[in-house]
């Protein structure tokens, strides 16, 4: 599904080069949920930003379903971000003058899809994730937890190949943190969706099939979830602690 090759990514000032990927390299395969997670300046947001294709690479390559997006022109690149991609962010992004219901249409409003076929789809949605009673709502009506609820199903809207979720339990307590992993597992499972999260939060990760521990730009380890959340968080906090030099933080 999505293959990073020896990726590469600095930035500039002055005469200064500052490496911030060092030759990163993974796969996410299809149907499967991945978190990367890591400190503050490990990489972990340029990676996805380098993924989503919002900054350029400076080397390697990144391989959606067979076709490297490396070389593709500013408008092959939009249109593969409309067709094949999904984004969930921190800040949710929605749209205040839209009701739930609106939001979750958008995607295939920009298409310019049939009614019909459109509202069948963001009913189906807005059930799975449990949010079919605030449909009439606006985004200032709602809580932070089932606002970002609404923008996973957004991005499901269009049937993504990969949907990239930056940080999207950063602003919520552990109650919506749990109910929006819950929309992803569910979209997961029944929906065969593929995920890949940036996340500092252990407790969101331990959901997850897999974890990227990534520390000054690469991966410093891998770790496949073969138990329960709570063992596999349990694991994740030792391997935290074990990169920090044996203090584990749970906020990086």
């Amino acid at each position: 599904m999505l293959e990073v090759k020896n990726l590469h990514k600095s930035y500039k000032t002055g005469t200064t080069v500052y490496p911030v990927l060092k030759g990163v390299s993974f796969k996410v395969n299809k149907g499967e949920f991945v978190a990367v997670m890591g400190p503050s300046g490990s990489g972990k947001t340029t990676l996805l930003n380098c993924v989503s294709c919002f900054i350029p690479h400076d080397e390697g390559e990144i391989i959606l379903k067979g076709t490297d997006l490396s070389g593709l022109s500013e408008s092959k690149i939009a249109k593969v971000r409309n067709r094949y991609l999904g984004f969930v962010f921190q800040d949710f992004m929605l749209l205040d003058g839209l009701t739930v219901f609106e939001n979750v249409c958008v995607p295939k409003v920009i298409k310019e899809e049939p009614y019909e076929e459109m509202e069948n789809k963001a009913r189906k949605l807005l059930r799975l994730f449990d949010i079919e009673a605030i449909q009439d709502k606006f985004p200032a009506e709602i809580s932070g937890g089932q606002k970002q609820r609404t923008a996973v199903a957004r991005a499901l809207m269009n049937d993504p190949l990969l949907i990239l979720a930056d940080e999207p339990t950063g602003n919520l307590d552990s109650k919506s943190s749990e109910a929006v992993i819950g929309a992803f597992t569910n979209a997961q499972k029944q929906l065969g969706a593929t995920i890949f999260m940036v996340t500092h939060d252990s407790f969101s990760a331990s959901y997850c099939d897999r974890v990227i521990v990534m520390k000054d730009g690469d991966i410093f380890k891998e770790l496949e979830r073969t138990s329960r959340p709570r063992q596999f968080h349990n694991q994740l906090l030792e391997t935290l602690a074990a990169m920090n030099g044996g203090e584990s933080n749970d906020d990086e």
